[in-house]
């Protein structure tokens, strides 16, 4: 099992990124990734994802102590407890409730149809009076989904 500072470290360094370019980046310190690296420090959760996006890597690979090869994560990995959720809503008619500054307008009270989803994006079709239409949202917008039951 290799740990989250070991694959940052390691995966940084075959991309050739200093950990000042890294850590520039991200808007901390060298030392910060240091820490991260060494083990001494975790990067906040919310620094996670743009970690992966930098590395070119998923979150579950880092988040995953079980996954210890980026470029084999997908024959390893164990769906995520997020995923696992959106198997359960996937093709369902839901309500998105949206975190606090995150709202999408079109879609505030509107049921909607979970069609897909993928790392940190769901997708959703929604019907308005005017039209139908598709979305992807990003998941860290979403603060819960309310199944609706079929009869309603």
């Amino acid at each position: 099992m290799e740990q989250l500072g070991n694959k940052i470290s390691k995966r940084r360094k075959d991309l050739g990124i200093t950990q000042v370019n890294f850590a520039d980046s991200l808007s901390v310190t060298r030392q910060t990734v240091s820490r991260w690296e060494t083990g001494a420090a975790l990067p906040d959760i919310d620094k996670i994802n743009d970690i992966a996006k930098i590395l070119e890597i998923s979150c579950d690979y880092l988040l995953n102590d079980e996954i210890s090869d980026y470029k084999n994560e997908n024959e390893k990995s164990i769906p995520s407890v997020v995923s696992n959720l959106l198997i359960g809503v996937k093709g369902k008619k839901v309500i998105l409730d949206f975190c606090e500054g995150e709202e999408d307008i079109d879609l505030i009270n509107n049921i909607c149809t979970v069609t897909d989803f993928e790392g940190n994006w769901i997708k959703v079709t929604a019907h308005t009076k005017k039209d139908n239409f598709e979305k992807l949202i990003p998941l860290s917008s979403v603060f819960s989904i309310e199944i609706i039951k079929e009869d309603e």
